[in-house]
């Protein structure tokens, strides 16, 4: 009974990490996708809105789900304390949310750099910045989606099957 009961706690943990490594797989498609969105809705506010960076921020925020969300909080947040900058409230705001994200370090540094370059240049210039970010993050969204559509499936699979390997062996 004990043998039983065991084999059955080491199959769900496995199953467990396989589904676990199949949602990372497809919230990094959905999360780049929100950030795009977000992106798209900062380029609203700033070129027809004529919206203060912090105003809109705290506008998309309300607009987007987490984690994205969090983000543009902890964003609009960062540039309410005295003499911060844009570039330090933005890498802030994206290292304390970045361990919630299933995105990876490159998707990191397109976002950094587009906050290196945020709030420094006149609307049209922030503009094509935007729309530069916007074409990064919609590549690699397409190779995550198609690394999702590889993998997917597979990590399902493989986090049942080495369980029941795991159990085979320890019998």
């Amino acid at each position: 009974m004990m043998k039983w009961a065991g084999a059955l706690l080491i199959l769900g943990a496995a199953t467990w990490g396989g589904m676990e490594a199949s949602r990372q797989l497809s919230q990094r498609p959905r999360q780049m996708r929100l950030f795009r969105d977000a992106l798209q809705m900062l380029d609203a506010e700033i070129m027809f809105g004529h919206t203060p960076l912090r105003d809109a921020a705290i506008l998309i925020a309300k607009q987007i789900p987490l984690p994205v969300s969090r983000f543009f909080d902890t964003f609009a947040e960062g540039l309410s304390r005295e003499n911060a900058s844009v570039k330090s409230a933005w890498e802030d705001g994206l290292d304390k949310v970045w361990p919630s994200l299933s995105l990876k370090k490159s998707e990191y540094e397109i976002l950094v750099q587009f906050g290196e370059t945020l709030g420094k240049h006149d609307r049209i210039n922030q503009q094509k910045h935007i729309m530069l970010t916007l074409t990064h993050l919609g590549r690699e969204e397409d190779a995550a989606r198609e690394k999702q559509k590889q993998y997917e499936k597979m990590a399902k699979s493989l986090g049942f099957l080495g369980g029941l390997l795991f159990i085979i062996l320890l019998l």
